[in-house]
């Protein structure tokens, strides 16, 4: 059953990533589903202890990403995903899903820079990339690497 919904939420990180790619945008109900999914998960795989301390993670990483939302150097879609992403991996895996995002998103920047995937300039020609499609990919070697397994 793990592995049901860890596939469950791998097709829905890449179904957010393939939106954020055409649109730049993260539907809400998509972000709702990946949290609502930890916590059948954590139930389901015997780490419901594990709850408290993921939720804690998860805000403590959000609320710098916030001060980064507040000054538009990050998008509201972009926290929201972060947010549900750092709730999935707690601080047992986070510095696995930070080296992979790192390296995700360094690609995807140098990418974009070339012109090979979508971006766009804002109103102060700063450019802006989707962060799903990293994060997505970030997630989904993390449990690829073994780190959320039951």
């Amino acid at each position: 059953m793990s592995w049901a919904i860890l596939t469950l939420a791998a097709a829905i990180l890449c179904y957010a990533a393939l939106i954020d790619l055409r649109s730049f945008t993260i539907p809400n109900a998509l972000v709702v589903a990946l949290v609502l999914l930890f916590f059948v998960y954590a139930w389901q795989s015997d780490r419901s202890a594990s709850i408290p301390s993921h939720l804690a993670f998860s805000l403590a990483v959000s609320l710098p990403m916030l001060v980064f939302y507040a000054r538009g150097w990050a998008g509201g879609g972009d926290v929201k995903i972060l947010a549900a992403a750092f709730l999935w991996v707690g601080l047992d895996c986070a510095f696995a899903f930070a080296l992979l995002l790192l390296v995700f998103s360094s690609v995807h920047a140098v990418a974009s820079k070339l012109g090979w995937l979508a971006a766009r300039k804002d109103e102060r020609a700063r450019m802006r990339i989707p962060f799903a499609p990293s994060v997505a990919a970030a997630m989904i070697g993390t449990v690829l690497l073994g780190c959320l397994l039951p």
